[in-house]
């Protein structure tokens, strides 16, 4: 079956929320909406506190080229714009806290697009649309989609492909999206397409998906049959885009390089429902599907979350937390970040809210001791990297040496930590690394 070298199985723990089907969670009281929640530069606050807005208004635009315009989730009034907890960075972040007015109000005057509409728009159209409808990549590093699309001249671009694999465990959002909206996925695949100039696109799908394979399958068939559903193993990191790009092209992006660089786009399922509804429906990405789960929260549950919904009020819609919960990670339990509050809002990036609890925390981490030299993390490592030389040489400040060893290569996937027999935290000592390096970069830049 199709993969890339490398890797590893961890357990999967689809089944806790694998078959529940996305809930609309209602708008909650209160919404606390992040200016930064994308890559790139925050975004620039265009209310002030007593403004009132709606559902989909404009509350902040793109700060640059890299950047992304943010938008209301709820109606109501802006309470303030002040620093609050980031689920995804170690400080607070500038955010607008927007109160409820009760009433959930749209901007009704707004109509959808038919499909004939839509076809006869011209690419940078869309991306300007794209752009202003503050969309993101849904699947985790929240890269500016109209961005993405928009390649150096001297690329040439062959592929698009559309990532279903996700491969953390316990994550079944994207999962219940192919098989609740498959249409809406495929219609915005073929926007990316229109806009990147090609006439095919990949779906890839892990195969522990199989429902979604066959209604992505059949639904393309009926609604484009440009759309080819591929089956990939199931393998972790086998939705990282790299080595997407590996198993399904057998293209190598070179160290340091991009997709873009062998002639491939990548964008997520996710990603592309956003943009069939920003272009097809001009609703502006103000939610997301986010899977809730783990053996802590007492009703697991696949859920339409309010984008600045705070973590506190999904929690409570679940049911609550139960007693022996030991720990919270936003994301999966792989690539996600643990918290230290529930007081944290729901970004674009956010996938799902795990909960783990002692007794089923298989994924903690051993007591740390010296490296053993077994080679593990070697082995598995899917960009071809020495894991453990890699957090060495972080560890003791060798930052050069990191750099000729690859650490800015590292997609911090976690797999060498899963593996190691000593605990070391390899990923955070990586991180860690990389951190001073872009650190001492900027000082350098700034002495110039």
């Amino acid at each position: 079956m199709i993969t890339f070298r490398g890797g590893i199985h961890p357990p999967e723990f689809k089944e806790l929320a694998e078959e529940k089907s996305i809930e609309i969670m209602p708008a909650p009281e209160k919404v606390v909406i992040p200016l930064s929640q994308h890559t790139g530069a925050p975004a620039k606050p265009v209310v002030a506190a007593g403004d009132e807005v709606k559902a989909g208004t404009l509350i902040a635009e793109a700060a640059g080229f890299i950047s992304a315009s943010v938008h209301s989730s709820i109606s109501g009034k802006v309470k303030a714009i002040e620093s609050w907890p980031h689920p995804a960075l170690p400080l607070p972040v500038k955010s607008v806290v927007i109160e409820s007015d009760g009433e959930d109000k749209f901007d009704d005057s707004v109509k959808p697009r038919s499909e004939a509409q839509v076809e006869k728009l011209k690419p940078e159209k869309i991306k300007n649309m794209m752009s202003a409808a503050g969309i993101v990549g849904l699947g985790g590093a929240a890269f500016p989609t109209a961005v993405k699309v928009s390649p150096p001249p001297d690329a040439s671009i062959d592929r698009l492909i559309i990532n279903g694999a996700e491969c953390e465990p316990f994550l079944t959002a994207d999962d219940r999206l192919m098989r609740e909206k498959p249409e809406g996925i495929i219609m915005g695949a073929k926007i990316l397409a229109r806009v990147l100039g090609l006439e095919k696109v990949i779906i890839a799908i892990e195969h522990n998906k199989p429902e979604a394979i066959r209604v992505m399958t059949e639904t393309a068939s009926r609604v484009w049959s440009e759309a080819e559903v591929v089956t990939v193993k199931t393998k972790y990191p086998q939705g990282a885009e790299k080595q997407l790009i590996s198993a399904l092209l057998g293209r190598e992006v070179p160290k340091g390089g991009l997709p873009f660089m062998v002639g491939v786009v990548v964008q997520n399922t996710g990603t592309a429902y956003a943009v069939y509804e920003a272009i097809s429906k001009r609703k502006p990405l103000y939610e997301r599907v986010v899977t809730v789960t783990g053996p802590g929260i007492t009703e697991p549950r696949n859920l339409l979350v309010r984008i600045g919904t705070l973590c506190s009020d999904i929690v409570s819609f679940c049911g609550g937390l139960k007693p022996d919960v030991s720990k919270f990670i936003s994301g999966g339990p792989m690539m996600g970040i643990a918290q230290s509050t529930l007081d944290v809002p729901v970004i674009k990036g956010t996938s799902g809210l795990l909960f783990l609890t002692g007794k089923r925390n298989i994924f903690r981490t051993a007591p740390e001791v010296n490296c053993l030299r077994c080679g593990k993390c070697v082995g598995i490592c899917p960009m071809r990297l020495v894991p453990c030389e890699n957090a060495r040489m972080a560890e003791y400040g060798k930052l050069e040496k990191a750099e000729d060893w690859g650490i800015l290569d590292c997609i911090e996937c976690g797999s060498c930590a899963f593996v190691c027999p000593s605990g070391r935290r390899l990923v955070q000592w990586i991180k860690y690394g990389k951190d001073l390096i872009f650190a001492e970069r900027s000082r350098k830049k700034e002495k110039k």
